[in-house]
């Protein structure tokens, strides 16, 4: 264990010494929150207009989770370890005394820790400025924050899968895009699911995408409760494990892609 809090020690010192990187990044997701909420505004005025079953109200609490849930796991895991097989250092990590996936998903528990402040602070602006949103019920409420901490797992998981493709790929640029405009969508972070056509709305719903961001904002503003939040709460967790285990077997595949040095 020690070998593994020592990477989410180093991974939180890195973004604090790359602060300036650290911050833009996070900054772009609360210009996308600042810009949405704009957006929604207008088209949901004070909150006597309802567009899918969303008022203005409801609306500003499904972004502000959309933003946390944006904001969570973006301390560059995926880059560094892109370079990391590219240029062949993964080598290095692969004779250390620890299991690969979990010291990344460490790094990215390291990181955690300053982004939920910041998410913190953005949050607790907007609520001095448009006051606080409604919360749901104390079951609810439990189930929101169940569904928030396996979030960072899921979307853990999701970013390291795609960042495999590395050991099959000399360019991570493309399947960054290709990852985020995927997650973006089908996640519900752009848009809420309800506003997608009925059987894509259903496919998204019951992708592992949707525990990035639609799972706890449908818990958080009401529109899943009950058992309906429980089964989804348990579709998360179950695409978690699924992903964890679909991860190791396909890291096992990645390894005979590597060379380093002709080898």
């Amino acid at each position: 264990m020690r070998a593994y809090t020592a990477h989410a020690r180093a991974a939180a010192l890195s973004a604090l010494a790359y602060r300036g990187n650290f911050l833009l990044s996070l900054g772009g997701v609360a210009f996308q929150l600042v810009a949405l909420l704009a957006v929604w505004k207008v088209l949901l005025g004070d909150g006597a207009a309802q567009v899918g079953g969303y008022d203005w109200p409801h609306m500003r609490s499904y972004l502000l989770v959309a933003f946390a849930s944006g904001a969570l796991v973006g301390t560059f895991v995926d880059f560094r370890m892109s370079h990391r097989i590219q240029s062949g250092l993964v080598a290095l990590d692969l004779v250390k005394p620890v299991d690969y996936q979990r010291a990344r998903l460490w790094e990215v528990v390291g990181g955690v820790w300053i982004e939920i402040a910041v998410v913190a602070l953005v949050t607790g602006v907007s609520i001095v400025v448009s006051g606080p949103p409604d919360l749901p019920p104390g079951p609810e409420l439990a189930l929101f924050a169940v569904s928030m901490v396996l979030l960072v797992p899921l979307k853990f998981i999701v970013v390291y899968v795609s960042t495999l493709a590395c050991f099959w790929t000399q360019n991570f640029v493309g399947v960054l895009w290709a990852r985020q405009a995927i997650t973006g969508l089908l996640s519900g972070a752009l848009v809420p699911l309800a506003y997608f056509p009925g059987w894509l709305a259903t496919a998204a719903q019951w992708s592992p995408f949707a525990g990035l961001t639609s799972t706890p904002a449908l818990i958080f503003v009401g529109q899943a409760s009950g058992r309906h939040a429980l089964l989804l709460v348990a579709v998360q967790l179950g695409w978690l494990l699924l992903l964890w285990y679909a991860a190791r077997a396909l890291f096992g595949r990645a390894l005979r892609q590597l060379t380093v040095h002709g080898g």
